[in-house]
Parts: structure tokens; sequence; C-alpha cells
């Protein structure tokens, strides 16, 4: 069982990074030149009035002061984050989007929360199936932030943690599904998945929008087996097929046998028939039996003769109109 840590420690890092001082808006950057600038202006005004070089080193400690206030105290929140402040260590509220200030060294931003829709990928491996069958299952929860103060004040990583507590539910959603439920229930899995982790993530200020399935993957052998199963079924219903075909075929010529018993006539227009039609071919050979001869009453010789030159005028009549 793994979890993308590296994705995780990489967003820790991001969020640390740009918490308290270390993240510092341009414009604050500028406004502390320009305080800086001040300050030179103002010494030099100091001096060039004859003023006492305590007074101008005073005005330029208070400028320096005045700037560096500026620079720690502005901060700006983007649209999608929130600013979570600490006055002396206790929890003083949320800031942002936006401008807004702080107090140097009393306050401080240990975290930033980001209120956009995130993916977390997460997987399982080896996991036992209620039919005890070991497989690897991978995949991807979308959630978001709904109370950025719960995040930051119920739970120490709330990245890291939303990441195992989805991975542990999908440890228990597979121990209690068969391989065929996993393989084809895939819809019904990512529910169970989304309400499980729903309700972990929940205090935590945390919602799960879904859960997909990404891949299941099953050992070689068991593959080849469920493979060769596969087309065992498949061919099991092949022969079905057929056989059933073969029954109405057979069923079909019990119930001609039936109407040309009580009719002969019939049965030597029908003979009569498949005669002409193998006739009706330039080059065709046709050999019957003289019994079959007798019993239709053809006349014997003559009358294939007669039938073969009828089919062959019938024949050449269209070729001569064309």
């Amino acid at each position: 069982m793994t979890i993308d840590l590296k994705s995780l420690k990489s967003a820790r890092r991001r969020e640390v990074k740009a918490a308290g001082t270390e993240r510092i808006p341009p414009v604050a950057i500028m406004l502390f030149a320009v305080i800086l600038l001040l300050a030179g202006g103002t010494a030099w005004g100091l001096e060039s009035l004859g003023a006492a070089d305590w007074a101008s080193g005073a005005a330029v400690v208070a400028w320096t002061l005045i700037g560096a206030y500026v620079l720690m105290a502005l901060k700006i929140a983007d649209q999608w984050e929130k600013a979570v402040v600490l006055r002396f260590g206790r929890f003083r509220g949320l800031r942002g989007p936006g401008l807004f200030w702080i107090v140097p060294v009393i306050d401080r931003i240990p975290m930033w929360i980001d209120h956009r829709v995130m993916v977390t990928p997460f997987n399982a491996e080896k996991t036992l199936t209620k039919d005890t069958v070991p497989v690897d299952v991978d995949a991807v929860l979308f959630w978001l932030v709904w109370d950025a103060e719960k995040a930051a004040l119920e739970v120490e990583d709330y990245r890291s943690a939303i990441g195992w507590a989805a991975q542990t539910a999908l440890r228990e959603v597979i121990g209690q599904m068969t391989l065929a439920d996993i393989l084809v229930g895939r819809a019904r899995m990512d529910q169970d998945l989304q309400k499980i982790i729903d309700a972990r993530t929940t205090p935590w200020g945390v919602t799960v929008q879904s859960v997909e399935i990404r891949d299941v993957v099953i050992p070689p052998d068991l593959e080849d087996a469920m493979s060769r199963q596969a087309q065992a079924e498949r061919e099991r219903q092949a022969r079905i097929i057929l056989g059933e075909s073969e029954r109405q075929i057979a069923q079909s010529f019990a119930d001609a046998s039936v109407a040309y018993r009580d009719n002969p006539t019939a049965l030597h227009l029908r003979a009569m028939n498949m005669l002409f039609e193998g006739l009706k071919e330039k080059g065709a050979l046709v050999i019957v039996p003289s019994s079959a001869v007798d019993t239709m009453n053809l006349g014997g010789m003559s009358g294939m003769v007669a039938l073969s030159q009828t089919a062959a005028k019938m024949v050449e009549k269209p070729e001569s109109g064309g």
C-alpha cells in the first residue's frame, strides 16, 4: 500500500514556503523601496536645514521602521485561498482573498488554505478481495476544503490525512467485494468510497466530490485463466446457438414432410422446380436417379430433354431481347 508522498510533500512545502514573512507581495517591496527613498530625502533635507545629526538619524530610523512594518504587515491572498492568522499562537481568523494587514511579530500566518478542487491519486497494492484474490487498484480522489478553519485546526496535515483516509477506505471496500463485483461494479465502488471518505473528512472541513477507479490489475496467471474461461464460455454459447439452429431446421423439415405427405402433387412440383433451378444455369449438369424420374412422372429421358430445352429457351430469350 503506497501513496503519492512526493506530491503531498511538495504541496506541503509550497504551503510552508507561502506562510508568514516568506510570502511578501511585490507591492510591499515597492512601498518599502519608496519609504527608503523618503527616508533618504528627509535626512538630506534636515541636513540642508542645519538640523542636528541626531534628528536626521532619528528620521531615517523612523522611516526605516515604517518601511519594515509595511514590508512585513502587508499581505495579499489570491482569489482561491484563505490565510490562517494566529495571534500569540491563538486562532485570530481567516483573511483574504485580496489585500489585508497583520501585526508583525504578534501575528503570523502558518498556512494558506486553497479552496479549489484538488486531485489526489491513491492506490491499494496486493489487497485481498472477498474471494481471496490479490488485486492492485488505482483511483483518483476529487475534494475541496469548504471550512478553512477546521482544515487548519482540526488536523495536522489535511492533505496527507485525506490521502491516507482514502487509501484505507479503498482497502476496506475491496475486502468486502468479490473480484467479479469489482470488475463489473465500478460505479457502485465509486459511490461507496465517496460516502466513506466524505464521512471521515467532513470533521476536517473537507468534502469529497467524487472518487473514480482508474484501473484494476489482477495477477497474470489469474488473467490467463479468466481469458480461457471467457473463451470456453463463448464456445459453449456458440454450440448452444448451433444446436438450436439445427433443431429449428429439423422442425421446419418435419413440418414440410407433413405437408408433402398429404399432397403428392405439391411434392412433384417442388422436385420439378428444383430441377428447373438447376438447369437454368449455363453448363449445369444435373444427375437424377431413374427412380426419381419415374416418381415425378417426367416421361423418362424425353421428359428430361424437353425440360432442358425449355430451360435453355428461357435463358436465351432475355439475352436476345437485350
